[in-house]
Formats: structure tokens, sequence, C-alpha cells
């Protein structure tokens, strides 16, 4: 185990290289720099002037050479300035941090707790009035858009009830727990129903196909219980392929929330990035951009991990 946690810690290592030079290079294309922002807000800045800052901030060297140049500051601790922040990157990326780990770790707790168990119950009745019920439920929040979801939430929980804030993180001159909890409420709910469905369709499928298995028919034969071979033998072995969703929908929530971010105005990594590229901050971007495929990265390592824990068969050798 050790070894193979080394190995895939050096593979992530790589990945991660290589994405921050694809990323990187894939922002340097991009239309604009800071320059030209710069001369559009002074009118009366001359070409020589704008020669003197593109060779101070070196952004009239190639690509590979800028990359260079970050690749060493940010290897010596140095991720650059925000500019749209006015402030250090890590300064503004942190507090943005900490509320999407918030948002997606209830997420994730919540849609687990309702779509694993609605899976199983679905996957023992197949094709039952109740399995029809789940699936109806599954389809709809996988079918629903997550902006039209939000939209309505704020109408019906905000506007008409206002019962439960629209947007934001806490109220103004307001403190504690439950202040900052009712904010939560509705996108925690949105990206909830968005991604429980997913979580029940799958985890049907994998318990369905685990108990058509022979090794179920034996421990029924030899007289084990219901809830001794559903719990004990076949849940654990359906869960190996549900783990890989999670893994995958794990960096997925993390940087993918934008939507739901945006239209309840929660200050995490989604809506981050998008304001990041909106103006032209590269280095937020750049950096908020590999937080994410560095979050994908570790949530695949953790269901790896996860495998042999499922199942005593698989070792990594």
């Amino acid at each position: 185990m050790t070894r193979f946690l080394a190995t895939r810690v050096a593979q992530s290592v790589i990945v991660l290289a290589l994405m921050s030079f694809a990323i990187y290079a894939l922002i340097g294309l991009m239309p604009g720099d800071p320059i030209d922002l710069m001369i559009s807000a002074d009118p009366k800045m001359t070409p020589e002037d704008a020669a003197r800052l593109r060779a101070l901030y070196g952004v009239d060297k190639p690509v590979v050479e800028r990359y260079a140049n970050w690749l060493m500051a940010a290897l010596g601790g140095d991720l650059g300035y925000s500019r749209l922040y006015a402030a250090p990157v890590l300064d503004v990326l942190l507090p943005a941090l900490g509320n999407t780990l918030i948002l997606l770790g209830l997420t994730l707790v919540l849609s687990l707790a309702i779509g694993l168990p609605a899976g199983v119950v679905a996957a023992l009745r197949p094709y039952s009035r109740t399995d029809y019920a789940i699936n109806l439920f599954a389809f709809a929040g996988i079918s629903v858009p997550a902006f039209w979801l939000g939209l309505l939430l704020i109408i019906v929980f905000a506007v008409i009830l206002g019962v439960l804030p629209a947007g934001g993180t806490e109220t103004v001159g307001g403190a504690g727990f439950w202040d900052q909890a009712k904010y939560l409420v509705l996108p925690v709910v949105n990206l909830t129903l968005a991604s429980v469905g997913g979580h029940t369709r799958y985890m049907r499928a994998a318990m369905m196909e685990t108990l058509r298995q022979d090794y179920i028919r034996t421990a029924r034969a030899k007289g084990a219980g219901r809830a001794r071979v559903v719990l004990g033998h076949a849940l654990r072995n359906a869960m190996i392929p549900v783990v890989t969703i999670i893994a995958l929908q794990f960096g997925y929530l993390f940087s993918g929330a934008l939507i739901t971010e945006t239209i309840f105005a929660y200050p995490g990594m989604g809506k981050l990035i998008f304001d990041s590229i909106m103006g032209n901050d590269f280095n937020l971007a750049l950096v908020a951009l590999l937080f994410a495929t560095l979050v994908t990265l570790v949530g695949n390592l953790l269901a790896d991990v996860a495998y042999a824990w499922l199942d005593p068969r698989i070792a990594y050798r």
C-alpha cells in the first residue's frame, strides 16, 4: 500500500504540473492582458509606456519563459498578486476555499444520506411502485436545470414566504451560527437536489447487479437473513462503482457549483474562478483552477484507497 500511495502521489504531482502549464498557456491565449486594461483606463498612456510596463511585468516574453518564472516563484511560496481584489492570491483564495468546503461537505453528506438508501430500497423492490416513485424523483433531480431550481427556491422561500435570505453568507451586523446557517439552506438544497438523483440511480444499478451474483444466492441458500445479505454482502460490493462516481463528483462540486454560487451570491470557489476569468485576473484564475485540479486528484486517490477497504480481495502491489 505504501508503494502504491507513493506512486499515485508522484503521478498526481506530474498531472498537476502538466495541468499548470496547460492552464497557464490557455489563460495566456485569452485576449487582453493587465497592460491592455491599463491602456483602456488611461488613454494618455503612450506606446512607449505600454512597452515598458510589458517588459516590467514580463508579458512581452514567450509563454514558456513566463511559465518557468511563475513556476519558480510558486515553488518558493509566491503565488502572485490578485489585480481584481488588490491582495495576495492566497488571501483571496483561502476564504473562498473555506466557504466552498462548507457548502461541499453539507451537500455531499445530504445527497449521500438520501441517495444511497433510496437506491438500495429501489433495487430491493425492482419495478414496483416504490421503485417507480424513487426513479421519478431521481430523474426529476437530474433533469431540472440548476439555475431554474435556484431561482424557484429564491422566489418561493425568499420573496413569497420571506423565511430565508436570497443570497450572501451572513446578515450585516449579525453574528452567530444560526445567522450564517440560514444563508446556507437554499444553496445546499439546490446542489443536493441536483446531485441526489445521480447517486440514487448509480446505487440502484450497482445494487441490482450485485444482488444477481452467485455469492448472494449462496448466502441466501445458507439461511442468511435479509439484513445480513443486503448490508453484509451486497452493499459493500455495490459501493465500489458508486465510490468512483462520488470521487468524480467531488471535484465537480468543488469547482462546478458556479451557477449555484452565482445565483445565491455565495462567495465560493466557483464564483471566484468565474469572476477572476471575467476580470482578467490571471494569477487568481490560474491558482484557483489548480486548486480544483488538486481536489479532483485527491478525490480519485481516496476512491482508490476506499476500494481496498470495501473489498479485501483488492490488493495494491
